[in-house]
């Protein structure tokens, strides 16, 4: 009996960590583990995180992002200039060349999705349309996490 209930929880927590890691494929583009970080209720932006990996054998870019919960999706980049840190929207489209990871994460490229239409909440699992010059367009859905979010936890 005890064995039994054992092997009842390890499959449990399998089925909890496969449910909350995530990726999708598109041609030659994987994109793992999309989220996003909580929002206070009167923040007119959010930040989406997520990787992209080429395993093909041409360049691809990402030329636009959209969701349902925003305004407008935007690639940006922080990066410091002098002792202050800069945010500021990519001048084109995000390159993806072959072989490589790109990774969408806070404190460097990431999406910043503008004029929020409800808070971003813990839990709730936000669809976003990525669109590719090459492998096309993709929906996915970013999982939210806890507000000072660095990562992802659950992958």
């Amino acid at each position: 009996m005890t064995r039994h209930l054992f092997l009842a929880f390890v499959l449990l927590l399998a089925g909890i960590g496969a449910a909350s890691a995530h990726s999708y494929k598109l041609g030659a583009l994987e994109i793992g583990h999309p989220w996003a970080r909580a929002t206070p209720p009167t923040a007119p932006t959010g930040g989406g995180y997520l990787s992209v990996k080429n395993t093909g054998t041409e360049p691809d870019r990402l030329i636009s992002a959209s969701s349902p919960v925003a305004g407008a999706v935007q690639v940006h980049e922080m990066k410091m200039e002098g002792n202050v840190m800069r945010m500021r929207e990519l001048d084109g489209p995000l390159e993806i060349k072959p072989g490589e990871t790109v990774t969408l994460a806070p404190g460097g490229l990431h999406l910043m999705m503008m004029g929020l239409k409800a808070p971003l909440k813990q839990g709730e699992k936000i669809p976003l349309t990525l669109v590719f010059e090459k492998a096309g367009k993709i929906d996915v859905e970013l999982l939210v996490e806890a507000m000072g979010a660095t990562h992802n936890a659950t992958h």
